[in-house]
């Protein structure tokens, strides 16, 4: 609720200046993808930086690494998994409505 509405506002006084807005990392859920349709209107497009899960895992690996996080392989790949679990609904939901665009 409160991540939407701050978006809302900083939208909202931008209006006159823009074309667009660039939003990204949200929405992460379905539920907050339903929400931000409702209270603010329906996105034109969405984009999805597609990439494996080896990509993934590789790049939060080495970014472990140069900050010094604790997370490890196992760690990591639990991180993905619930990526997956929470982005494959909302990347369903955005291609049923022909608004998704992957790009590889």
């Amino acid at each position: 609720g409160i991540v939407l509405e701050l978006l809302k506002e900083a939208m909202v006084s931008k209006l006159g200046d823009t074309k667009g807005f660039l939003i990204d990392g949200y929405p992460q859920e379905l539920k907050d993808a339903e929400e931000f349709e409702s209270k603010i209107g329906e996105p034109k497009l969405v984009l999805c930086l597609d990439c494996s899960a080896e990509t993934m895992s590789s790049r939060l690996l080495m970014s472990n690494q140069s900050s010094q996080n604790s997370d490890n392989t196992e760690t990591t790949e639990e991180r993905i998994g619930s990526y997956y679990q929470a982005s494959n609904p909302l990347i369903a939901y955005y291609e049923s409505k022909t608004q998704l665009y992957k790009v590889n």
